[in-house]
């Protein structure tokens, strides 16, 4: 199993997919740049939000925040997401544009469909055992 395809530590609590998963206030989100000084307008106050924009957002930003390693240093600081932060670092840095915009969000979405899976079952559990 290469290191891009390995599972999320299994040791991931309730409270931290919660955190994960939850919103930030605006003045934590992600705001999308295409160069420094040159906001596009956008921003994400979610890992769900973060994952709709980067399918549209002006490639120019994707490429921007990708080389500069900022999605990794927000989702690793803000969201608390260590595991997808891990993720999105391995991808090869010569990719861009399509490529990278199409990897990115296969990695993110992947990451948000495994958390929630991982909440419902929790969920259920919990209400299993009351």
């Amino acid at each position: 199993m290469t290191a891009a395809k390995k599972r999320p530590e299994s040791n991931i609590d309730l409270r931290l997919a919660s955190k994960i998963l939850g919103t930030v206030p605006h003045n934590n989100a992600f705001y999308f740049y295409t160069n420094i000084g040159q906001y596009s307008g956008e921003c994400a106050v979610s890992r769900a939000d973060f994952s709709n924009r980067i399918k549209k957002i002006d490639i120019r930003s994707v490429n921007f925040h990708f080389k500069r390693m900022d999605f990794e240093k927000w989702i690793k600081g803000t969201l608390g997401d260590l595991y997808l932060a891990d993720q999105i670092s391995l991808i090869n840095k010569s990719i861009q544009g399509e490529e990278l915009r199409t990897k990115i969000h296969q990695i993110v979405d992947a990451r948000l469909t495994e958390l929630k899976k991982l909440l419902a079952s929790e969920g259920a559990h919990l209400a299993g055992t009351a």
